[in-house]
């Protein structure tokens, strides 16, 4: 792995389409400006949309041959890039997707397959859930997407960490949320991230590129905080709060190999001891389990 990656930690426009656009124009302008020697661009989840969309699914939802999701593409000829959007399919699902595109195309489509329904969130209520779990296979790396919640779901990057995933991607719309943390203390929701993509890293042994958006809401407040962790858990790089930010770290194979021969925990894993187990709780015969 020698990947430079440029995090766009952004402020989308709730239903702005054209606004949407050509913010990400821009941010790829100014990635060509101040980190001309980067190679992946990350977008936060459903970057050109905003995330409270509700109603406005369908509006704002799009088709991968969308004259301006193609034009967005194209510029994946110089640096490849991640973006997010509704996507709309040929049997009209509609699903939280990310699109990586590279040297001018779309390399692959990842979609969102933990859709939370809880709270303040009710994206089972818009979106299909997606049905794979596949690793991406770029240039410059293998690299897991996890779009938000499906970080939190301990499968997920256990089969990006069997697939031998370099990079666990983690773009993400997350709203602050414990506002009663004592002064200088992070928020809950912080906090709860931050040792996410710490374990995310240490455990699969990769590095942990979380790539969230920022700015108000529908009354929320999304905290942002977008950082960079290396494969032994090790926070490296760090947007600041708030505010829109490009941040900027080069990952590198030493560390990836270094964590590995210290802890060759791949080498100890058995998923078909995993497949076995999960047969038996579901009494699937088929799978080897008892019907």
């Amino acid at each position: 792995m020698d990947c430079r990656v440029a995090l766009c930690q952004t402020h989308p426009r709730l239903g702005d389409l054209d606004a949407n656009f050509e913010a990400h124009h821009a941010w790829l302008d100014r990635v060509g400006d101040e980190a001309p020697d980067s190679d992946l661009v990350l977008f936060p989840e459903l970057s050109l949309t905003g995330y409270f969309l509700r109603d406005l699914t369908q509006e704002v939802a799009l088709r991968l041959d969308d004259d301006r999701v193609r034009e967005l593409v194209r510029r994946s000829a110089d640096r490849s890039l991640l973006f997010g959007l509704v996507e709309e399919t040929d049997d009209h699902r509609f699903h939280n997707t990310m699109v990586f595109a590279e040297g001018g195309e779309v390399l692959q489509v990842v979609r969102k397959v933990h859709l939370p329904t809880y709270g303040i969130f009710e994206e089972r209520r818009y979106f299909a859930p997606g049905e794979r779990v596949e690793l991406v296979r770029s240039r410059h790396g293998r690299f897991g997407v996890l779009i938000c919640e499906d970080a939190w779901h301990p499968p997920l990057p256990w089969l990006h960490f069997l697939a031998g995933a370099d990079a666990l991607l983690v773009p993400s719309a997350s709203p602050a949320r414990g506002f009663d943390a004592p002064p200088g203390e992070e928020l809950s929701s912080q906090a709860a991230w931050r040792n996410l993509i710490t374990a995310l890293g240490r455990f699969h042994q990769c590095w942990a590129v979380h790539s969230n958006r920022c700015g108000f809401e529908e009354g929320a407040l999304f905290w942002g905080g977008s950082l960079v962790v290396s494969p032994f858990g090790h926070v490296v790089a760090e947007a600041p709060g708030v505010e829109e930010h490009l941040l900027v770290h080069h990952l590198t194979d030493d560390p990836l190999r270094r964590a590995r021969m210290a802890t060759p925990l791949r080498k100890d894993a058995q998923p078909d001891l995993v497949r076995r187990e999960i047969a038996r709780l579901l009494r699937d015969a088929d799978l080897g389990g008892e019907a």
